[in-house]
């Protein structure tokens, strides 16, 4: 298995002096960090899809072997719900391929009031090359059934794992499988050596080709800091 782990973000000026020299351009952090870390979770994508010619630049500043994984717009997830969304999703679809080989995987995050409705997904599902890695966070507790996994699975499609803040133990993640690879969204402040050695076993274990793994940034050097050591706990399995 190959993990790639990074963060939600990258450009935070609250990172210096920590993780970035307190003298670093801003336009020089992505290939500062990309000498750090092979892929990070863009989440501005959210709100507003970058122009082609900011992907380009993008993708020549960081190594061939970087990964963008991008988060799609609230249009689709949030005010679409998954729905009437062929224009929107063709649109992310041909844009993002301006990454080329750097394009990691694209992130849905459905809204928490949004309950389980399996024939929208399915449908939403279609509209989804299959070489195409995509990753769904339901944040509503009736999607997480046998059917709905079944659903990405025979798609191809990972179910994002997504650590519970309110959990008494952050290293027990319920790993689920539905695809050939994984992805890991780790939100506390902090985490243990313990924990993160749980976590990097853990991910291990699965049957993936691949696992994806970041680390929210909060306000100071934490997400770096913390990505850091569990691939270092990860490299030694």
């Amino acid at each position: 298995m190959r993990l790639h782990v990074g963060t939600c973000g990258y450009s935070y000026k609250e990172w210096k002096p920590g993780f970035y020299p307190p003298d670093l351009r801003q336009d020089a952090m992505l290939a500062y960090y990309s000498e750090r870390f092979d892929c990070v979770e863009i989440n501005s994508t959210y709100y507003r899809l970058p122009r082609s010619s900011v992907l380009e630049q993008w993708a020549a500043t960081v190594p061939p072997e970087f990964r963008f994984a991008l988060k799609a717009s609230k249009r689709i997830t949030h005010d679409q719900r998954l729905s009437r969304a062929d224009d929107l999703v063709g649109y992310l679809l041909r844009t993002v391929e301006t990454l080329g080989e750097r394009l990691g995987p694209l992130l849905f995050q459905t809204p928490e009031s949004f309950r389980c409705d399996l024939p929208r997904l399915v449908a939403f599902l279609a509209l989804l090359p299959r070489d195409r890695r995509c990753t769904f966070e339901f944040r509503h507790a009736s999607w997480h059934d046998d059917e709905v996994r079944a659903a990405l699975r025979d798609r191809d499609m990972a179910l994002c794992v997504t650590d519970d803040l309110a959990a008494d133990a952050p290293g027990e993640l319920p790993l689920v499988s539905t695809a050939g690879w994984g992805y890991l969204r780790l939100m506390r402040v902090d985490y243990s050596d313990e924990q993160l050695a749980d976590i990097a076993r853990a991910v291990h274990a699965m049957p993936w080709s691949d696992a994806y793994v970041f680390f929210k940034h909060h306000t100071g050097e934490e997400g770096p800091r913390l990505a850091a050591s569990l691939r270092a706990a990860f490299a030694t399995l």
